[in-house]
């Protein structure tokens, strides 16, 4: 029997062939056998107009979002510097001059 490799996201020893993918049955992850875990984490943030953000880029809010728990808005056009990106759902963290911190969704926003 060949030896399989670990799973990439838990690290478990059980994986097994399910056609051309290997599965880990702990957590549930599957990925192409051959294919590093390099190529999973390259993944990039993109903007509104499908330009790669980077950290410490100067962004431009393009529609009024509201700030959840508070009666503030964060208008069109505000521009915000230095973010920084984040794993998750919102994935850019930042500081919004009048407001504070707060972390943002990248389809909300182009790269200025």
């Amino acid at each position: 029997m060949s030896e399989l490799p670990p799973c990439p996201g838990c690290e478990s020893p059980y994986t097994y062939h399910d056609g051309m993918q290997l599965v880990c049955p702990e957590c549930g992850h599957e990925w192409v056998a051959g294919e590093s875990a390099e190529a999973e984490e390259e993944k990039q943030v993109r903007d509104a107009n499908g330009n790669v953000l980077t950290d410490g880029d100067t962004v431009t809010v393009i529609k009024d979002l509201k700030v959840k728990g508070s009666s503030s808005v964060v208008k069109v056009g505000t521009r915000v510097k230095n973010i920084r990106l984040v794993e998750g759902d919102h994935d850019i963290d930042c500081k919004v001059d009048g407001i504070g911190p707060m972390k943002l969704k990248s389809m909300y926003v182009k790269k200025a």
